[in-house]
C-alpha cells in the first residue's frame, strides 16, 4: 500500500482499504498488486476502469469490525486481497467495469471481477467474465450472491414439489428463495422477523411469513446469520428433512439446539460455503462456468430489487460505517465510480 500520489506503477489508482475495527479509508494503490497475483506480460493482461462495485454487508461486515477468526485467515482471503486480516485490508469480490487495455476479444467489454473497491486495476485476462447481452452493470454486482445461491441450492438439492422453507431474507437468502421457487410444484415459504423484508419478498413473488406453524418442510435453507434464526430453522424441518446451513458466524459462537426433536427426526445438518463446489458436480463443473450461470441468472429485471441504495466511491469510508453497522437494513449497496 503506498500513500504516495506521484503516477508511478505503485500509487496509479484508488482502493478502500479497512484500516482499523469499523473504520476505513480511500487510498493510494498499485494498479495491479505488488505480490504478483496479474500475469507475467501484458498480452494476458487486462486493464479494468470500475463502473460499480457491490458491497455483500454479511462477510463484508465480519471484515470491516476485524471479526474474521485467526483460524480462517488464509482460508476468507478474497481471489485479489491485500493486505492481511484484520487490518490493513483491501477487501471486496464484486465489481464491474470496464475493460480499457487487453487482448483482442476483450477490450471495451464490460466484465465482472472478483475484485475489492477499487476506480481502477489490472488482472490477468482469465480474472474477467464478459456480462452476457442484455446483463445491465448496475445489476451484475449481485454475480457473487448468485453464486452463492447457486451453489447452496447445489448442496441442499431440492425436489420437484417439495416444501421448501428459507429462514433470513439478506441477498442470498432472499435469491435462494427465487431460484427456488421456480423449480415446478415447489412450495417455497421465505420467512424473516424484519417485517421490512416483506415488500422484497413480494416484489420477487415470494410467500413471505415472519413465522411459521407448519413444522415439516422437506427441506430448511437458513440464511439469517443469528443464532435464533438457526433455532428456528432446525424447527421447521420434517422427518428426515435437511437443514441446510448458509450463514458464515466468523468468531460469534453458535447455540444450536440439537435436543429436541433434532435425533427423533433423523435430521440431518449440511452446511455450505461457496468456496467449494458440491462433489457431484466438480466432475463437470467449474468457478468459472458457475461464475456464467450465475450472470445468465441475473437477466431478470425484478432482482433489481435487492438493491437497497448506490452511493459514489468517494463517500466509501462514510457509506461503510453506516450500512456495515449492527441493525442496519441494507440488503445489497451499490457503489458507482
Amino acid at each position: 500500500m503506498s500513500s504516495t500520489n506521484d503516477g508511478s506503477s505503485h500509487a496509479a489508482t484508488r482502493a478502500f482499504w479497512t484500516t482499523a475495527a469499523g473504520e476505513g479509508k480511500i487510498l493510494d494503490t498499485a494498479l495491479s498488486d505488488p505480490a504478483g497475483t496479474s500475469a507475467a506480460t501484458t498480452d494476458t493482461e487486462v486493464t479494468v476502469q470500475s463502473l460499480y462495485s457491490g458491497v455483500s454487508r454479511g462477510t463484508e461486515s465480519l471484515v470491516f469490525h476485524g471479526r474474521v477468526p485467526a483460524s480462517e485467515h488464509q482460508s476468507m482471503r478474497a481471489p485479489f486481497q491485500q493486505g492481511d486480516f484484520p487490518w490493513p485490508v483491501k477487501y471486496g469480490y464484486a465489481n464491474v467495469g470496464r475493460v480499457v487495455s487487453g487482448p483482442e476479444g476483450l477490450a471495451g467489454k464490460t466484465v465482472f471481477c472478483l475484485y475489492p473497491h477499487q476506480q481502477r486495476y489490472k488482472v490477468p485476462a482469465s480474472a474477467v467474465t464478459p456480462l452476457p447481452p442484455g446483463l445491465p452493470a448496475a445489476r451484475a454486482i449481485l454475480a457473487a450472491n448468485m453464486e452463492t445461491a447457486v451453489n447452496g441450492l447445489w448442496d441442499a438439492m431440492p425436489g420437484v414439489g417439495d416444501r421448501i422453507a428459507v429462514v433470513g431474507l439478506g441477498v442470498v437468502g432472499l435469491l435462494v428463495a427465487w431460484l427456488a421457487s421456480r423449480i415446478p410444484g415447489t412450495h417455497v415459504v421465505a420467512l424473516d422477523i424484519n417485517s421490512g423484508r416483506e415488500a422484497v419478498a413480494r416484489k420477487l413473488g415470494l410467500n413471505f411469513a415472519s413465522q411459521s406453524s407448519f413444522d415439516d418442510f422437506d427441506l430448511v435453507i437458513h440464511a439469517s446469520g443469528q443464532s435464533a434464526g438457526l433455532a428456528t430453522a432446525l424447527g421447521l424441518a420434517g422427518p428426515e428433512a435437511t437443514v441446510v446451513e448458509m450463514s458464515w458466524y466468523g468468531d460469534q459462537p453458535v447455540i444450536a439446539p440439537l435436543g429436541a426433536a433434532f435425533h427423533p427426526r433423523r435430521l440431518t445438518l449440511k452446511s455450505s460455503q461457496v468456496g467449494g463446489i458440491s462433489p457431484l458436480r466438480q466432475p463437470r463443473w467449474d468457478y468459472r462456468r458457475r461464475l456464467i450461470l450465475a450472470l445468465d441468472l441475473l437477466q431478470d429485471p425484478v432482482l433489481d430489487a435487492l438493491i437497497s441504495a448506490e452511493t459514489p466511491f468517494e463517500q466509501m469510508p462514510q457509506t461503510m460505517a453506516q450500512i456495515l453497522a449492527p441493525g442496519d437494513d441494507t440488503l445489497c449497496h451499490r457503489i458507482r465510480y
